[in-house]
């Protein structure tokens, strides 16, 4: 092999090995009968059992995918509406103040929009006479805020490159506005939806910071958790919390993965 072949397989191999090195520690842990993390006494996956029956951890991981979902689908359907303001509407009064706010909550750091997040839900609850508008709800629309600007650019990167003579066809043929968006516009678009939805969804599991701004007693999610665990001294039972979402991560890619090569297989079949 040449030098430069030799180069790309050895930078390649340090490139994995420090990405995904660590998450291969943390799943070989998860199996360390030892309850102390740098301490090993052998293979056990008694920690699996203790994930499954600690109400804490599974309370945790339904409201954070609740919240997940929750926000995912509200910020697909606004990003996509600002999307297709940025895309299609070319001037309109307030566009630079339009753009400048959806594009602010990609750089404003998360430690700053949880605070004002918070200060906004305190001045609510002030003005509107409210015991708390903090909690599960806060946290909803706190993601919310931050993760259209995600759905936004992707929608708006797809409707910048999409044909319009598609959609000029089929208003020529007689096709109402709304055929041309559900049968011309949305299936062209749909893969930037799923990838929004998707983001949106990641965004909002991995959320820690803005979150414990706005959450309340009683509504903690499975990221707030696991760092109050870190806290106070990890264990392998939150290895094997983390192995578990990694194997779900893992195997959502790759059906998501042989789902796409099956479409293109089938594509290439009708042509």
């Amino acid at each position: 092999m040449s030098g430069s072949t030799i180069f790309l397989i050895v930078t390649a191999t340090l490139g994995y090995a420090f990405l995904y090195g660590p998450i291969l520690v943390l799943i070989v842990y998860s199996f360390n009968e030892s309850p102390l993390v740098t301490v090993w006494q052998g293979l056990t996956t008694k920690w699996y059992g203790e994930v499954w029956h600690d109400r804490r951890i599974l309370d945790a991981v339904k409201l954070s995918f609740a919240i997940a979902a929750l926000n995912a689908t509200a910020a697909t359907a606004l990003g996509t509406m600002a999307g297709f303001a940025l895309a299609r509407l070319r001037r309109f009064p307030g566009r630079f103040l339009f753009t400048g706010m959806i594009s602010a909550t990609l750089v404003v750091p998360d430690v700053i929009m949880g605070l004002s997040l918070l200060l906004l839900f305190i001045a609510a609850e002030q003005a509107l006479d409210l015991t708390s508008l903090r909690g599960a709800t806060a946290i909803t629309f706190a993601h919310v805020t931050f993760s259209l600007a995600f759905v936004a650019i992707i929608v708006q990167s797809r409707l910048v490159r999409m044909d319009l003579a598609l959609e000029e066809a089929a208003r020529d043929l007689g096709a109402k506005p709304l055929q041309v968006f559900r049968r011309i516009t949305l299936p062209v678009i749909a893969p930037a939806l799923a990838a929004g939805w998707l983001l949106a969804f990641t965004l909002s599991l991995d959320d820690l910071i803005i979150a414990s701004f706005v959450s309340a007693p009683g509504a903690t999610t499975l990221p707030m958790l696991v760092f109050s665990k870190a806290r106070l001294g990890l264990n392998p039972e939150v290895n094997a919390l983390g192995a578990i979402i990694v194997v779900l991560a893992a195997t959502t890619l790759s059906l998501a993965a042989w789902w796409r090569r099956g479409g293109r297989a089938r594509r290439r079949g009708g042509h």
